[in-house]
């Protein structure tokens, strides 16, 4: 939770199926969503940084788990954003098509939590009921290049949200979301948090999150809370490293630049932008010195150390 950061301007809620092939009988392994592949759903909440995200708190579930503990998938998603609830303030949760289920909704829209959701089309020729304020039922359609605005649509004729269809020439099929925010603002949210997909992939690829193998659940969790630190930590010194290699940012901007927005010109250092942090300093083989290195790793620790404790909450 230290690392939930309160000058974000979302919060991220992404759930990603983890496979385990070979352990069934593993107390909280079940089934995947295709109802054969042996594994669990890990939920992580993240705020943006720099093009990536820092994940600040997840929950652990599976079919298994959830037919045990008489829960359901529903409760298991709230209860990782009940936990939450009280740092959004008026911050939007984004979340993608998998979260666009009417119970979940409903409980957003009670609980008075802006969010910007990704509509959960499923078969092309039965989308979710859709209705305007005068109860009429409402068609997607839309044509390449443009973009549609529906304020004031009620979401499977119970919730209300405002409707963006958005469908660029590039892309094979639009996009669909559905936002308690400004139309347009809700759209510009969501394609900010599409780039931001590659940090869940990062942890995968780069850090074997998908290969944690442990028969206890606690002892699972435990493992993601360490590996999910590890990857703060590497994007965090991988940053620092970016910003000077190709940033050609000086040791003494390195703090700031890490906490506040970074001040390199793109258009001078076109590299600065190839790269993430995690990847710079995992895969990459920089040739920095050793005297420059410990510059550059003592700036980032100062910067990450008012990242972990600026953010100290209490009730007095």
């Amino acid at each position: 939770m230290r690392f939930y950061q309160e000058g974000a301007e979302f919060v991220i809620g992404d759930p990603t199926e983890k496979e385990r092939y070979h352990a069934p009988k593993t107390p909280y392994v079940g089934t995947l969503k295709d109802g054969k592949t042996a594994g669990y759903w890990l939920m992580i909440l993240s705020t943006p940084f720099r093009g990536r995200s820092l994940p600040f708190a997840f929950v652990v579930y599976s079919s298994k788990t959830i037919g045990e503990q008489s829960t359901s998938r529903n409760w298991e998603h709230f209860r990782c954003f009940e936990a939450v609830k009280g740092l959004l303030g008026e911050r939007p949760l984004v979340l993608d098509r998998e979260f666009s289920y009417e119970e979940l909704m409903e409980i957003i829209s009670i609980e008075q939590i802006q969010f910007v959701i990704r509509l959960n089309l499923g078969d092309q020729h039965k989308q979710p009921r859709l209705i305007d304020a005068g109860g009429e039922p409402i068609k997607l359609f839309i044509q390449p290049g443009q973009t549609i605005l529906r304020p004031k649509v009620y979401y499977l004729g119970t919730v209300q949200v405002n409707l963006i269809g958005y469908w660029r020439k590039s892309l094979a099929n639009p996009l669909w979301v559905m936002t308690s925010l400004d139309p347009q603002h809700g759209l510009e949210i969501y394609l900010n948090r599409m780039k931001i997909e590659e940090s869940i992939r990062d942890c995968k690829d780069l850090l074997h999150l998908t290969k944690l193998m442990n028969k206890k659940q606690a002892h699972l969790e435990q493992m993601i809370a360490l590996s999910l630190l590890a990857y703060v930590m590497g994007v965090w010194l991988g940053e620092a490293i970016r910003d000077v290699v190709y940033g050609n940012l000086d040791i003494t901007q390195v703090q700031q630049a890490l906490i506040n927005k970074p001040c390199v010109d793109a258009n001078i250092h076109p590299k600065w932008l190839l790269y993430s942090g995690l990847f710079i300093l995992l895969k990459q083989k920089l040739r920095i010195s050793s005297k420059q290195l410990k510059a550059v790793t003592q700036a980032a620790a100062s910067a990450f150390d008012l990242l972990f404790s600026g953010n100290v909450r209490t009730f007095v």
